[in-house]
C-alpha cells in the first residue's frame, strides 16, 4: 500500500462501510460538530476516530490519508 491511498497496482483502495446505531442526541451533537468544522457527519466520525488511535499508539502505519473533501479529481482518458 502506497501514501497515496493505492494499492502498489495503482488501484483506489476500497472504503470499508459501517452500520453505527448511535443515540439521536449523540447523532445530532456529532452532526453540528461537523459542520461547524465544514466536514460530513462521516468525515467527522472518520476524524475522530483516527485521531484517537493516533494518541493510543494504535493508528496502523499502512491506514492512508483521510480523503480529500469536495470533487474528486477528473480522470483522464
Amino acid at each position: 500500500m502506497t501514501e497515496s491511498g493505492q494499492t502498489p497496482e495503482g488501484r483506489p483502495r476500497q472504503r470499508k462501510q459501517v452500520l453505527l446505531r448511535l443515540d439521536p442526541s449523540v447523532h445530532d451533537a456529532l452532526a453540528r460538530w461537523a459542520g461547524d468544522e465544514l466536514r460530513s457527519t462521516n468525515a467527522q466520525i472518520e476524524f475522530l476516530l483516527r485521531r484517537a488511535l493516533a494518541e493510543a499508539g494504535r493508528l496502523p502505519r499502512d491506514a492512508g490519508p483521510l480523503p480529500r473533501r469536495g470533487r474528486p479529481p477528473v480522470s483522464e482518458p
